[in-house]
């Protein structure tokens, strides 16, 4: 398990390495599967969740991706309607992805296209489209 101590000054030391670490190598260590546990170095507060948190907005370029409307929307919202927010929503989109995402590598070697909605041209999945009825192949009898 990694362990790492944050210092009031941002700093993150390994102390299993007895380095400095920076988030992009913290990032990777957990990409590869290894557990992690950030603890303020003063206090012992842990700080798992904030720091995979800024690695997720910072390292993957993710606040990018977020409207600016969304994030101020997210900073007026009570804590307990942001925890409902993150809790249902994130969690059951990041689970439709995955399950869509599962699905589209099992159907790779089909001729359809996965990822395309009937009657769309974004996202989503309807599973394969029925041929044209003058490319069904005969039903024999």
């Amino acid at each position: 398990m990694l362990q790492v101590k944050k210092y009031g000054n941002r700093r993150l030391y390994d102390t299993e390495g007895s380095r400095y670490v920076t988030l992009e190598e913290i990032a990777e260590r957990v990409r590869m599967g290894e557990d992690l546990k950030v603890v303020d170095a003063k206090s012992g507060q842990d700080l798992t969740q904030v720091t995979l948190a800024q690695i997720i907005l910072e390292s993957r370029g993710a606040a990018r991706l977020l409207p600016v409307s969304l994030l101020k929307q997210l900073v007026r919202m009570r804590d307990d309607a942001l925890a409902e927010f993150f809790g249902r929503y994130i969690a059951w989109a990041l689970e439709v992805y995955l399950q869509l995402k599962g699905r589209a590598r099992w159907s790779r070697g089909t001729r359809w296209p996965i990822w395309r909605c009937r009657g769309s041209s974004s996202g989503g999945s309807a599973g394969p489209r029925p041929r044209p009825a003058s490319r069904r192949r005969p039903v024999p009898r």
